[in-house]
């Protein structure tokens, strides 16, 4: 017997003992596209359940136990009892990430009030923590509306993150991203998102789940050319301002930032 097919028939046994198959959740977004790659095919797609919503709903999702891993935005890693990281492969930037950052039509001195886009607690928590602690800044922050791109205007800044941020690269002359003045502030990268469980999964599910991570990453130039946008190059974006695995220096910067979150 191969080993495929032996390996095939121990993992559908021990997913078995998980209730069937393990169900994974994760946002929709372009800059997830090439971890999604690998878990969409088999081997792994045939033992999972994938799913996708937005930042903000997966965390109560994996909280509520309707998923058993989430590409959770870390931010939200506190409030889940149990919660810890899985795999070696998740969503961060060592410098511009181009895709999580505040938009606006006048420069930093100016911005008085600032809208959270409502996507992601990572993204508004990290805003807070640079107004405060690099640009120095006292602003007004303002709940986002489900449409509220279009207030932004005049001293009222917004954080967009996502394609959203990327569609709107060109409509606004200032741009202040979010990684790149963590990066200032800290000279550490930062992490968005990281597959998160909060209950113990077999080891064998573990090291396949890093594999199917890794096969995207093997084929990035294909899911850019798949994808392909006209506002933005995704070879640029993939290569270039994402870091998809989580090295020493990553899980050091993703410590700081919630041991600074948890102050």
């Amino acid at each position: 017997m191969s080993f495929y097919p032996l390996w095939q028939t121990i993992f559908a046994h021990k997913c078995n003992l998980l209730a069937d198959k393990i169900k994974v959740g994760a946002v929709s977004y372009l800059n997830t596209k090439p971890l999604l790659y690998g878990l969409s095919r088999p081997p792994v797609i045939d033992y999972i359940e994938l799913s996708t919503a937005y930042p903000s709903q997966l965390a109560r999702q994996l909280r509520d136990g309707e998923i058993d891993v989430a590409l959770l935005p870390v931010a939200a890693m506190q409030e889940i009892p149990g919660a810890h990281i899985v795999s070696d492969y998740g969503i961060a930037a060592e410098a511009n990430v181009v895709s999580v950052a505040v938009f606006s039509q006048v420069p930093m001195a100016e911005i008085e009030e600032v809208i959270l886009d409502y996507q992601s607690r990572t993204s508004v928590r990290l805003t807070r923590l640079l107004f405060e602690e690099h640009w120095k800044k006292p602003v007004r922050f303002i709940p986002a509306s489900e449409n509220f791109i279009g207030e932004i205007r005049g001293n009222r800044a917004g954080v967009i993150i996502g394609d959203r941020a990327l569609q709107q690269l060109p409509n606004f002359p200032y741009n202040y991203d979010l990684s790149k003045a963590w990066t200032e502030l800290t000279g550490l990268p930062f992490v968005f998102a990281a597959w998160v469980a909060n209950k113990p999964l077999p080891e064998d599910f573990i090291d396949r789940f890093n594999e199917a991570n890794r096969m995207g990453l093997d084929h990035i130039d294909e899911i850019a050319d798949q994808y392909a946008v006209p506002y933005y190059s995704l070879k640029t974006y993939y290569n270039d301002n994402i870091c998809y695995r989580l090295d020493a220096e990553k899980r050091k910067g993703l410590a700081l930032f919630l041991e600074k979150i948890k102050e």
